[in-house]
């Protein structure tokens, strides 16, 4: 066989595989409709993706509580920006309670301004930390009104963690 018979079989076969393969790719009009039906679209990946973070505040230092909330609100803008949903956790426990003390918090004004914007974003506060800290200082120990109590602040981060959240310590 001549050089150009050769090129001629490989043109013919390589036409033929592509033919071949085409029908394979191409399914029934009634299949069709199917299968779009029932394969999820981009879009509906993203409608039910929701995006979870638990941000920790264990230490009484105003820097790290505006971190924490330039993180927290940082986080929701970008996905806010994706058109996607996010929930944000600021549990805070320790020293960190002071964040949502009422009569001590250096960044309650900031806090309200943000649970007001963003009901994305929440606030808890420990209670066993509560209880230390009224025991200590013998009085009660008031609350910002945005912050929920929970018993354990790092059992709510261990919880949040066996849920899936995703952990950041700022």
């Amino acid at each position: 066989m001549t050089r150009f018979g050769h090129v001629m079989r490989l043109t013919a076969v390589c036409a033929l595989s592509v033919c071949a393969g085409a029908l394979f790719l191409v399914a029934p009009p009634a299949a069709q409709g199917k299968e779009l039906a029932s394969a999820p679209t981009a879009q509906g990946v993203a409608d039910k993706k929701v995006h979870r973070l638990v941000l920790q505040v264990n230490t009484n230092d105003p820097a790290m509580m505006n971190l924490a909330l330039n993180n927290a609100t940082n986080v929701e803008q970008y996905y806010k920006n994706l058109g996607e949903k996010v929930e944000i956790e600021v549990v805070t426990f320790g020293p960190g309670l002071h964040m949502l003390r009422d009569d001590t918090s250096p960044v309650k004004d900031r806090i309200k301004a943000i649970a007001e914007k963003t009901p994305s974003i929440s606030f808890k506060a420990c209670g066993n930390t509560q209880d230390n800290m009224h025991k200590a200082e013998h009085k009660d120990i008031p609350l910002v009104a945005q912050a929920t109590l929970v018993k354990s602040g790092v059992v709510r981060v261990m919880e949040l963690q066996e849920q899936g959240w995703t952990y950041v310590r700022p």
